[in-house]
């Protein structure tokens, strides 16, 4: 094994299913292969983590420092890294790994916009994983992966989040998942397939070009409601679950048309029981307004969904462009 090591790991959209990951649901999601998180170990003398760019504590000045704390926000992802580490390291103790005295130092990238709810945050866990089992020359089973990279968000760091981005990140395609109690309480984790079949062949990514609310905490009022029985919470969620089953069945029989309706039945389930942003709102009207389907792919800042056209995700990308958004054609696998 070489002593210089660099791992990705991509971007994350929710198709159907999401939220309902936290709560012992099934999620159907993907990859999105246009942004990536990238992480690179450098065998050195110290352990040494060196900030990305956009983290880093110097400015320009007071203007650039209030334009970059607007943008990132106060932490930076230096603290998801530690908190990998830290993970890992547990890890391989508990289970009898006996790691050589090895340091490196530790950078980090990431072309994945921030506090949208493409996953930004998991991906850099996931990609410091890949660089630390590779450095230190350790097997983690693929299935075990995904709760351990969501233990450095939650144990180590306090923030709420599911399982899905990190089972999707980990197994790195379009990922059914189901999270069912039973599963979870006899195995310690969820029901991971892969899929192989097709994605409708016309999709659409947007995202806003400003960061809205961290994904932790639009979930902990969600969780505290569940956790106190919500019966609307509990029906509703169990309702947006079962979505991520028929859009697996519709996809097997090539059945886009019901897919869309599915994806927008998702969105509107989930505006029952968690408030979404007027500025969410606004692309997700948008772009049904021009025939589309659409719904967030994840806590909030960009929406995902089907066009029937080229032509109409251009017409898409005009009018969120004027709201303040950016228009991809995804990379979804």
């Amino acid at each position: 094994m070489g002593n210089n090591i660099e791992r990705h790991a991509y971007a994350r959209v929710g198709l159907l299913g999401n939220p309902s990951d936290g709560y012992f649901g099934r999620t159907l999601s993907a990859v999105l292969r246009d942004f990536r998180a990238t992480v690179r170990l450098e065998e050195t003398a110290q352990l040494v983590i060196e900030p990305d760019p956009p983290d880093a504590d110097v400015f320009e000045g007071l203007e650039d420092m209030i334009h970059v704390v607007s943008h990132q926000g106060y932490y930076g992802c230096a603290r998801l890294v530690k908190a990998t580490i830290k993970v890992f390291a547990d890890y391989c103790f508990e289970n009898g790994f006996s790691l050589p005295k090895r340091n490196f130092t530790a950078r980090y990238i990431s072309t994945i916009p921030r506090q949208v709810g493409l996953a930004g945050s998991s991906a850099i866990i996931t990609a410091t994983f890949r660089a630390l089992m590779d450095f230190y020359e350790v097997d983690v089973p693929l299935v075990q992966q995904p709760a351990l990279i969501l233990a450095a968000e939650v144990d180590e760091l306090g923030i709420t989040a599911g399982l899905q981005d990190r089972v999707v990140q980990a197994y790195e395609g379009l990922v059914y998942m189901d999270f069912s109690e039973e599963l979870m309480e006899r195995l310690g984790h969820g029901s991971y397939e892969l899929i192989h079949f097709a994605l409708p062949p016309k999709m659409f990514v947007a995202h806003s070009t400003s960061p809205t609310k961290v994904s932790g905490k639009v979930l902990n009022d969600l969780r505290s409601r569940w956790q106190q029985g919500d019966p609307d919470v509990i029906e509703t969620l169990g309702r947006i679950a079962a979505l991520a089953t028929r859009g697996r069945e519709t996809l097997e029989e090539g059945d886009f048309v019901t897919f869309a309706s599915l994806m927008n039945e998702n969105f509107d389930l989930r505006c029952k029981i968690m408030r979404v942003s007027e500025k969410d709102q606004t692309m997700i009207k948008a772009a049904r307004e021009l025939g589309a389907s659409a719904k967030l792919t994840g806590s909030g800042g960009a929406i995902i969904g089907m066009v029937d056209s080229d032509n109409m995700r251009a017409r898409i990308a005009e009018k969120l462009g004027a709201l303040g958004a950016r228009v991809i054609d995804p990379t979804l696998t």
